[in-house]
Protein backbone atom coordinates (compact mmCIF):
# COMPACT_ATOMS: atom_id res chain seq x y z
CA UNK A 1 0.00 0.00 0.00
CA UNK A 2 3.24 2.27 0.94
CA UNK A 3 4.04 1.58 -2.72
CA UNK A 4 1.08 2.35 -4.16
CA UNK A 5 0.89 5.62 -2.23
CA UNK A 6 4.28 6.82 -3.46
CA UNK A 7 3.35 5.97 -6.86
CA UNK A 8 0.31 8.21 -7.03
CA UNK A 9 2.72 11.07 -5.41
CA UNK A 10 5.63 10.58 -7.81
CA UNK A 11 2.29 10.69 -10.83
CA UNK A 12 1.61 14.10 -8.98
CA UNK A 13 4.66 14.95 -9.20
CA UNK A 14 5.63 14.84 -12.82
CA UNK A 15 8.07 12.81 -14.72
CA UNK A 16 10.72 14.57 -12.37
CA UNK A 17 10.18 12.14 -9.31
CA UNK A 18 12.43 9.15 -10.67
CA UNK A 19 15.47 11.23 -10.65
CA UNK A 20 15.04 12.89 -7.40
CA UNK A 21 17.01 10.31 -5.75
CA UNK A 22 19.50 11.62 -7.68
CA UNK A 23 19.35 15.12 -5.71
CA UNK A 24 18.81 13.97 -2.20
CA UNK A 25 22.42 12.05 -2.64
CA UNK A 26 23.99 14.72 -3.68
CA UNK A 27 22.80 16.90 -0.64
CA UNK A 28 23.40 13.96 1.31
CA UNK A 29 27.35 13.37 0.09
CA UNK A 30 27.70 17.20 1.15
CA UNK A 31 26.15 16.87 4.47
CA UNK A 32 28.28 13.93 5.27
CA UNK A 33 31.38 15.96 4.22
CA UNK A 34 30.22 18.60 6.89
CA UNK A 35 30.10 15.67 9.41
CA UNK A 36 33.80 14.84 8.51
CA UNK A 37 32.99 11.02 7.34
CA UNK A 38 35.76 10.68 5.54
CA UNK A 39 38.56 10.39 8.70
CA UNK A 40 35.44 9.16 11.02
CA UNK A 41 33.94 6.75 8.48
CA UNK A 42 36.13 5.88 5.57
CA UNK A 43 39.44 6.03 7.35
CA UNK A 44 38.61 3.43 10.49
CA UNK A 45 36.67 1.03 7.91
CA UNK A 46 39.42 1.68 5.18
CA UNK A 47 36.65 2.18 2.55
CA UNK A 48 37.03 4.23 -1.04
CA UNK A 49 35.31 7.95 -0.69
CA UNK A 50 31.36 7.74 -2.38
CA UNK A 51 30.59 8.95 -5.65
CA UNK A 52 27.71 11.69 -6.38
CA UNK A 53 25.80 9.32 -7.11
CA UNK A 54 26.59 5.90 -5.05
CA UNK A 55 23.55 4.84 -3.49
CA UNK A 56 21.38 5.93 -6.15
CA UNK A 57 20.14 2.79 -8.63
CA UNK A 58 19.92 3.43 -12.19
CA UNK A 59 20.88 1.43 -15.10
CA UNK A 60 23.68 3.71 -15.85
CA UNK A 61 25.65 3.70 -12.43
CA UNK A 62 27.70 0.87 -11.20
CA UNK A 63 25.88 -1.21 -8.55
CA UNK A 64 27.63 -3.91 -6.00
CA UNK A 65 24.57 -4.49 -3.96
CA UNK A 66 27.03 -6.13 -1.14
CA UNK A 67 29.36 -3.64 -0.82
CA UNK A 68 26.47 -0.96 -1.22
CA UNK A 69 24.52 -2.49 1.55
CA UNK A 70 27.47 -2.58 3.67
CA UNK A 71 28.52 0.80 3.33
CA UNK A 72 24.69 1.94 4.16
CA UNK A 73 25.15 0.12 7.41
CA UNK A 74 27.81 1.21 8.40
CA UNK A 75 27.08 4.84 7.51
CA UNK A 76 23.86 4.40 9.42
CA UNK A 77 25.35 3.12 12.29
CA UNK A 78 27.60 5.94 12.87
CA UNK A 79 24.78 8.54 11.78
CA UNK A 80 22.84 6.86 14.78
CA UNK A 81 25.67 7.47 17.26
CA UNK A 82 26.84 10.61 16.52
CA UNK A 83 22.61 11.50 16.92
CA UNK A 84 23.17 10.31 20.57
CA UNK A 85 21.72 6.87 20.07
CA UNK A 86 24.33 3.70 21.00
CA UNK A 87 24.68 1.61 17.99
CA UNK A 88 26.86 -1.88 17.35
CA UNK A 89 29.32 -1.54 14.30
CA UNK A 90 27.89 -4.22 12.41
CA UNK A 91 29.54 -6.70 10.43
CA UNK A 92 29.81 -8.42 6.71
CA UNK A 93 28.49 -11.76 8.35
CA UNK A 94 25.27 -10.45 10.17
CA UNK A 95 22.04 -11.02 9.15
CA UNK A 96 20.58 -8.30 7.38
CA UNK A 97 17.31 -8.61 8.46
CA UNK A 98 17.77 -7.84 11.85
CA UNK A 99 20.46 -5.50 11.05
CA UNK A 100 17.93 -3.11 8.89
CA UNK A 101 15.13 -4.21 11.82
CA UNK A 102 17.56 -2.41 14.10
CA UNK A 103 18.12 1.09 11.97
CA UNK A 104 14.42 1.30 11.15
CA UNK A 105 13.80 1.01 14.93
CA UNK A 106 16.03 3.74 15.75
CA UNK A 107 15.03 5.62 13.32
CA UNK A 108 11.50 5.75 14.10
CA UNK A 109 13.08 6.41 17.53
CA UNK A 110 14.45 9.71 16.65
CA UNK A 111 11.22 10.78 14.70
CA UNK A 112 11.70 9.56 11.42
CA UNK A 113 9.14 8.40 9.09
CA UNK A 114 8.98 4.87 7.71
CA UNK A 115 6.38 4.18 5.12
CA UNK A 116 7.58 1.00 3.79
CA UNK A 117 8.32 -2.48 3.92
CA UNK A 118 12.13 -3.26 5.34
CA UNK A 119 13.32 -5.06 2.52
CA UNK A 120 13.52 -2.34 0.36
CA UNK A 121 16.77 -1.48 2.25
CA UNK A 122 18.58 -5.46 1.51
CA UNK A 123 19.22 -4.18 -2.03
CA UNK A 124 21.48 -1.48 -0.92
CA UNK A 125 20.90 1.31 -2.92
CA UNK A 126 17.36 3.30 -4.06
CA UNK A 127 15.17 5.97 -2.93
CA UNK A 128 14.47 4.01 0.17
CA UNK A 129 18.04 4.05 1.23
CA UNK A 130 19.16 7.62 0.44
CA UNK A 131 15.63 8.98 2.31
CA UNK A 132 16.67 6.91 5.63
CA UNK A 133 20.43 8.20 5.21
CA UNK A 134 18.83 11.53 4.60
CA UNK A 135 17.27 11.65 7.88
CA UNK A 136 19.60 10.44 9.76
CA UNK A 137 22.17 12.80 8.62
CA UNK A 138 19.54 15.28 9.65
CA UNK A 139 18.97 14.15 13.10
CA UNK A 140 22.80 14.20 13.07
CA UNK A 141 23.49 17.75 12.04
CA UNK A 142 20.98 18.66 14.49
CA UNK A 143 22.86 16.94 17.15
CA UNK A 144 26.17 19.08 16.81
CA UNK A 145 24.29 22.57 16.25
CA UNK A 146 24.88 22.31 12.72
CA UNK A 147 22.65 24.94 10.61
CA UNK A 148 22.65 25.77 7.25
CA UNK A 149 23.51 29.85 6.19
CA UNK A 150 23.04 32.02 3.71
CA UNK A 151 25.75 32.65 1.33
CA UNK A 152 28.00 34.85 0.72
CA UNK A 153 28.45 35.61 -2.97
CA UNK A 154 32.09 37.87 -3.45
CA UNK A 155 31.72 41.38 -5.35
CA UNK A 156 32.44 41.04 -8.71
CA UNK A 157 34.01 43.54 -11.05
CA UNK A 158 32.10 45.01 -13.91
CA UNK A 159 32.87 43.59 -17.18
CA UNK A 160 33.29 45.66 -19.89
CA UNK A 161 30.18 45.16 -22.19
CA UNK A 162 31.82 43.22 -25.60
CA UNK A 163 30.34 44.38 -28.84
CA UNK A 164 29.88 41.74 -31.36
CA UNK A 165 30.72 42.37 -35.33
CA UNK A 166 28.38 41.69 -37.99
CA UNK A 167 29.38 38.82 -39.91
CA UNK A 168 29.94 41.23 -42.99
CA UNK A 169 32.89 42.98 -40.60
CA UNK A 170 33.81 38.97 -39.87
CA UNK A 171 34.58 38.40 -43.34
CA UNK A 172 36.34 41.58 -43.73
CA UNK A 173 38.85 41.24 -40.99
CA UNK A 174 39.51 37.64 -42.59
CA UNK A 175 40.80 38.93 -45.67
CA UNK A 176 42.61 41.60 -44.06
CA UNK A 177 44.47 39.14 -42.47
CA UNK A 178 45.07 37.61 -45.38
CA UNK A 179 46.44 40.72 -46.98
CA UNK A 180 48.99 41.50 -44.80
CA UNK A 181 50.02 38.04 -44.34
CA UNK A 182 50.84 38.15 -48.03
CA UNK A 183 52.45 41.68 -47.72
CA UNK A 184 54.42 40.22 -45.24
CA UNK A 185 55.50 37.45 -47.28
CA UNK A 186 56.32 39.47 -49.82
CA UNK A 187 58.24 41.71 -47.74
CA UNK A 188 62.59 42.13 -47.86
CA UNK A 189 65.36 42.40 -45.93
CA UNK A 190 66.69 45.49 -47.66
CA UNK A 191 63.38 47.30 -48.62
CA UNK A 192 63.39 50.14 -47.24
CA UNK A 193 59.96 51.79 -45.19
CA UNK A 194 59.29 54.87 -45.47
CA UNK A 195 57.54 55.12 -42.53
CA UNK A 196 60.67 53.86 -40.27
CA UNK A 197 62.99 56.70 -42.12
CA UNK A 198 60.17 59.27 -41.44
CA UNK A 199 60.23 57.98 -37.37
CA UNK A 200 64.17 58.22 -37.44
CA UNK A 201 64.45 61.69 -39.53
CA UNK A 202 61.80 62.95 -36.59
CA UNK A 203 63.92 61.14 -33.63
CA UNK A 204 67.31 62.61 -34.93
CA UNK A 205 65.67 65.97 -35.19
CA UNK A 206 64.70 65.95 -31.51
CA UNK A 207 67.48 64.81 -30.58
CA UNK A 208 69.68 67.13 -32.43
CA UNK A 209 69.82 70.95 -32.52
CA UNK A 210 69.74 72.37 -35.73
CA UNK A 211 73.39 73.86 -36.80
CA UNK A 212 73.39 77.58 -37.18
CA UNK A 213 75.80 77.47 -39.92
CA UNK A 214 75.48 75.85 -43.90
CA UNK A 215 76.74 72.39 -43.51
CA UNK A 216 78.78 71.26 -46.80
CA UNK A 217 78.99 68.09 -47.93
CA UNK A 218 82.73 66.97 -48.70
CA UNK A 219 81.92 63.81 -50.57
CA UNK A 220 82.57 63.38 -53.80
CA UNK A 221 80.05 63.03 -56.26
CA UNK A 222 81.47 60.81 -59.08
CA UNK A 223 81.66 58.54 -55.72
CA UNK A 224 78.48 59.41 -54.30
CA UNK A 225 76.95 58.26 -58.07
CA UNK A 226 78.63 55.01 -58.39
CA UNK A 227 77.36 54.02 -54.47
CA UNK A 228 73.91 55.45 -55.54
CA UNK A 229 74.01 52.97 -58.88
CA UNK A 230 75.18 50.26 -57.10
CA UNK A 231 72.68 49.91 -54.27
CA UNK A 232 70.00 51.41 -56.56
CA UNK A 233 68.73 47.43 -57.33
CA UNK A 234 68.05 47.22 -53.69
CA UNK A 235 66.57 50.29 -52.74
CA UNK A 236 62.72 49.57 -52.87
CA UNK A 237 59.89 52.20 -51.35
CA UNK A 238 56.95 50.12 -49.96
CA UNK A 239 53.86 51.67 -48.59
CA UNK A 240 51.14 50.04 -46.31
CA UNK A 241 48.20 49.89 -47.37
CA UNK A 242 45.53 50.21 -44.58
CA UNK A 243 43.61 47.09 -44.15
CA UNK A 244 40.58 48.76 -42.78
CA UNK A 245 39.93 50.87 -45.52
CA UNK A 246 36.62 50.54 -46.89
CA UNK A 247 37.67 51.11 -50.00
CA UNK A 248 40.01 48.15 -50.35
CA UNK A 249 37.04 45.39 -49.53
CA UNK A 250 34.99 47.38 -51.91
CA UNK A 251 37.56 46.44 -54.96
CA UNK A 252 37.89 42.69 -53.49
CA UNK A 253 34.17 42.29 -53.18
CA UNK A 254 33.71 43.61 -57.13
CA UNK A 255 36.88 41.13 -58.27
CA UNK A 256 35.63 37.85 -56.11
CA UNK A 257 32.34 38.85 -57.59
CA UNK A 258 33.51 38.93 -61.37
CA UNK A 259 35.52 35.78 -60.50
CA UNK A 260 32.45 33.75 -59.22
CA UNK A 261 30.41 35.09 -62.59
CA UNK A 262 33.00 33.74 -64.95
CA UNK A 263 33.34 30.37 -62.68
CA UNK A 264 29.02 30.01 -63.04
CA UNK A 265 29.70 30.69 -66.98
CA UNK A 266 31.45 27.68 -66.83
CA UNK A 267 30.06 25.81 -64.92
CA UNK A 268 26.11 26.44 -65.96
CA UNK A 269 27.02 24.64 -69.02
CA UNK A 270 27.94 21.71 -67.22
CA UNK A 271 25.40 22.13 -64.94
CA UNK A 272 22.43 22.13 -67.77
CA UNK A 273 23.91 19.18 -68.92
CA UNK A 274 23.99 17.41 -66.01
CA UNK A 275 20.71 18.06 -65.56
CA UNK A 276 19.40 16.98 -68.97
CA UNK A 277 21.12 13.95 -68.53
CA UNK A 278 19.29 13.33 -65.14
CA UNK A 279 16.18 14.34 -66.45
CA UNK A 280 16.19 11.68 -69.25
CA UNK A 281 17.46 8.81 -67.32
CA UNK A 282 14.85 9.70 -64.90
CA UNK A 283 12.31 9.62 -68.34
CA UNK A 284 13.98 6.08 -68.98
CA UNK A 285 13.97 5.03 -65.42
CA UNK A 286 10.22 6.15 -65.58
CA UNK A 287 9.50 4.35 -69.22
CA UNK A 288 11.14 1.06 -68.30
CA UNK A 289 8.85 0.92 -64.74
CA UNK A 290 5.95 1.28 -66.80
CA UNK A 291 6.93 -1.45 -68.79
CA UNK A 292 7.74 -3.79 -66.31
CA UNK A 293 4.71 -3.13 -64.42
CA UNK A 294 2.92 -3.84 -67.49
CA UNK A 295 4.72 -7.22 -68.14
CA UNK A 296 4.78 -8.28 -64.60
CA UNK A 297 0.87 -7.50 -63.77
CA UNK A 298 0.14 -11.70 -64.81
CA UNK A 299 2.64 -12.54 -62.45
CA UNK A 300 1.85 -10.49 -59.52
CA UNK A 301 -1.42 -11.56 -59.74
CA UNK A 302 -0.17 -15.02 -60.17
CA UNK A 303 1.54 -13.99 -56.86
CA UNK A 304 -1.24 -13.45 -55.09
CA UNK A 305 -3.32 -15.83 -55.20
CA UNK A 306 -0.54 -18.23 -54.67
CA UNK A 307 0.18 -15.97 -51.23
CA UNK A 308 -3.79 -16.63 -50.12
CA UNK A 309 -3.36 -20.14 -51.15
CA UNK A 310 -0.16 -20.08 -48.90
CA UNK A 311 -2.04 -18.65 -46.03
CA UNK A 312 -5.10 -20.89 -46.30
CA UNK A 313 -2.81 -24.07 -46.83
CA UNK A 314 -0.97 -22.77 -43.11
CA UNK A 315 -4.54 -22.67 -41.60
CA UNK A 316 -5.08 -25.62 -42.91
CA UNK A 317 -1.78 -27.21 -41.20
CA UNK A 318 -2.61 -25.33 -37.84
CA UNK A 319 -5.59 -26.56 -37.84
CA UNK A 320 -4.26 -30.12 -38.17
CA UNK A 321 -1.53 -29.48 -36.34
CA UNK A 322 -3.52 -29.25 -33.31
CA UNK A 323 -5.84 -32.50 -34.03
CA UNK A 324 -2.44 -33.86 -34.10
CA UNK A 325 -1.24 -32.68 -30.60
CA UNK A 326 -4.44 -33.74 -29.17
CA UNK A 327 -4.11 -36.91 -30.65
CA UNK A 328 -0.56 -37.05 -29.66
CA UNK A 329 -1.41 -36.53 -26.02
CA UNK A 330 -4.34 -38.90 -26.14
CA UNK A 331 -1.99 -41.45 -27.27
CA UNK A 332 0.42 -40.89 -24.84
CA UNK A 333 -2.30 -41.65 -22.07
CA UNK A 334 -3.27 -44.70 -23.89
CA UNK A 335 0.50 -46.06 -24.32
CA UNK A 336 0.76 -44.69 -20.43
CA UNK A 337 -2.09 -47.32 -19.56
CA UNK A 338 -1.23 -49.95 -21.51
CA UNK A 339 2.28 -49.90 -19.98
CA UNK A 340 0.73 -50.06 -16.57
CA UNK A 341 -1.49 -53.16 -17.97
CA UNK A 342 1.81 -54.89 -19.17
CA UNK A 343 3.41 -54.78 -15.83
CA UNK A 344 0.68 -55.73 -14.38
CA UNK A 345 0.03 -58.95 -16.44
CA UNK A 346 3.82 -59.40 -16.29
CA UNK A 347 3.60 -59.49 -12.47
CA UNK A 348 0.57 -62.11 -12.06
CA UNK A 349 2.42 -64.15 -14.75
CA UNK A 350 5.44 -64.09 -12.73
CA UNK A 351 3.37 -64.56 -9.32
CA UNK A 352 1.30 -67.53 -11.14
CA UNK A 353 4.82 -69.40 -12.41
CA UNK A 354 6.53 -69.03 -9.40
CA UNK A 355 5.92 -71.96 -7.17
CA UNK A 356 6.21 -69.53 -3.94
CA UNK A 357 2.82 -69.00 -3.26
CA UNK A 358 2.18 -72.76 -2.97
CA UNK A 359 4.66 -72.88 -0.61
CA UNK A 360 3.69 -70.71 1.76
CA UNK A 361 -0.15 -71.89 1.60
CA UNK A 362 0.99 -75.22 2.57
CA UNK A 363 3.34 -73.60 5.59
CA UNK A 364 0.49 -72.22 6.63
CA UNK A 365 -2.10 -74.31 6.34
CA UNK A 366 0.50 -76.22 8.35
CA UNK A 367 0.40 -73.35 10.55
CA UNK A 368 -3.23 -73.51 11.09
CA UNK A 369 -3.45 -77.42 11.74
CA UNK A 370 -1.00 -76.91 14.44
CA UNK A 371 -2.76 -73.72 16.28
CA UNK A 372 -6.29 -76.20 15.90
CA UNK A 373 -4.80 -78.81 17.62
CA UNK A 374 -3.62 -76.69 20.41
CA UNK A 375 -7.00 -74.77 20.23
CA UNK A 376 -8.53 -78.59 20.63
CA UNK A 377 -6.39 -79.67 23.80
CA UNK A 378 -6.71 -76.25 25.46
CA UNK A 379 -10.69 -76.69 24.61
CA UNK A 380 -10.34 -80.10 26.30
CA UNK A 381 -8.75 -78.81 29.45
CA UNK A 382 -11.37 -76.30 29.21
CA UNK A 383 -14.19 -78.66 28.95
CA UNK A 384 -13.17 -81.01 31.72
CA UNK A 385 -12.37 -77.86 33.73
CA UNK A 386 -15.91 -76.86 33.44
CA UNK A 387 -17.45 -80.24 33.87
CA UNK A 388 -15.29 -80.91 37.44
CA UNK A 389 -16.71 -77.09 38.57
CA UNK A 390 -20.78 -78.69 37.72
CA UNK A 391 -19.67 -81.68 39.54
CA UNK A 392 -18.16 -79.88 42.74
CA UNK A 393 -21.48 -77.58 42.68
CA UNK A 394 -24.16 -80.64 41.94
CA UNK A 395 -22.53 -82.45 45.21
CA UNK A 396 -22.66 -79.54 47.51
CA UNK A 397 -26.38 -78.75 46.39
CA UNK A 398 -27.44 -82.42 46.93
CA UNK A 399 -25.18 -82.33 50.22
CA UNK A 400 -27.43 -79.40 51.21
CA UNK A 401 -30.96 -80.89 50.02
CA UNK A 402 -30.22 -83.75 52.50
CA UNK A 403 -28.92 -81.63 55.01
CA UNK A 404 -32.02 -79.52 55.19
CA UNK A 405 -34.35 -82.79 54.86
CA UNK A 406 -33.16 -84.21 58.07
CA UNK A 407 -33.09 -81.15 59.97
CA UNK A 408 -37.22 -80.98 58.93
CA UNK A 409 -37.42 -84.63 60.31
CA UNK A 410 -36.29 -83.62 63.56
CA UNK A 411 -38.65 -80.91 63.82
CA UNK A 412 -41.53 -83.11 63.10
CA UNK A 413 -40.72 -85.86 65.40
CA UNK A 414 -40.46 -83.38 67.98
CA UNK A 415 -43.66 -82.29 67.43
Amino acid sequence: MADDGRRGDDEDRGPGAAYQMFVVMEDLLDKLKVLNYEDEVLAKHNMKALSRHYFASSPYTPSNPGEQFYMFTVIAAWLINVAGRPFENPHEHDDPNATVSNILSHLRALGGQVDFPPAKLKSGSGEHVCCVLDQLVEEALKRKGFSWKKPIYPSEEQEEECVMEDDAELTLNKVEEEMAEDADEFEEENVLDLEALKARSTQSEGTMSKPEMILESQIDAAEWNLEVERVLPQLKVTIRTDNKDWRVHVDQIHQHQSGIKNSLKDAKVYLDKLQEDVSKTLEKVSSREKYLNTQLEPLIAEYRTAQSQLSQARELYQQGSGGVTERTRTLAEISEELEKVKQEMEEKGSSMSDGAPVVRIRQSLTKLRQEIQQMDVRMGVVEHTLLQARLSHKNNMTRDMHATNTHTDSHTHIY
